[in-house]
């Protein structure tokens, strides 16, 4: 099981809301935590890419070392690196799920496929890293259609980008086709060049 570490405290340290939630802890305290969090700062530039690499990490989950994998995996597309590396994060199993609406949050959505409730293309799969290929269509599993998260999910949950279909009421969707850089709706802006800079 990953160890991803207290909810809210990258949300705190960079002082946006990057879990999404509307009840984040930064709306009230937009500082970082710790005894010198309120004391006045001048971030280096190697601390300002860093932070954010630590974004992207967290609204997608990911551990430092899966993210350097979906790195190296980037630099050898022949797209732009940056925009590669967003597209491998977005398609992953976990993250199409949370998109199409089955969960509210990263977490929920990594539970609901590690607990086998998704099934890609009449399979049961539960590794939430899983790429999804477009084409390829994201169901949830009979009994998981009316768990309450998955119908509340449905009713707050925006509607999924254009790369994205979705039957509501079979609760089922479908990747199109590969993202672009413009249509994944972050929860906060990310530069990811700053990333690119801060890895090669």
């Amino acid at each position: 099981m990953q160890k991803l570490g207290p909810k809210h405290r990258i949300c705190r340290r960079v002082g946006e809301a990057v879990c999404g939630r509307p009840n984040c802890p930064v709306g009230k305290r937009p500082y970082p935590p710790g005894q010198h969090g309120q004391g006045r700062r001048r971030l280096s530039e190697f601390h300002i890419r860093l932070l954010e690499k630590q974004k992207l990490r967290a609204m997608y989950g990911v551990q430092e070392r899966q993210f350097r994998k979906y790195f190296a995996g980037a630099t050898r597309k022949k797209g732009i690196t940056g925009e590669e590396l967003l597209r491998s994060l977005e398609t992953r199993l976990d993250a199409v799920v949370l998109r199409l609406g089955f969960g509210q949050t990263v977490r929920q959505a990594r539970q609901l496929v590690s607990h086998g409730h998704v099934i890609v293309d009449g399979r049961r799969l539960n590794v939430p890293s899983a790429a999804v290929r477009p084409g390829q269509t994201i169901a949830c599993s009979a009994s998981a259609r009316n768990f309450v998260s998955v119908r509340e999910a449905m009713e707050v949950m925006p509607d999924p980008p254009p790369y994205l279909e979705r039957d509501k009421d079979a609760v089922t969707g479908r990747l199109v086709r590969q993202p672009e850089r413009s249509e994944i709706p972050l929860t906060v802006q990310i530069d990811e060049r700053l990333i690119v800079e801060l890895m090669s």
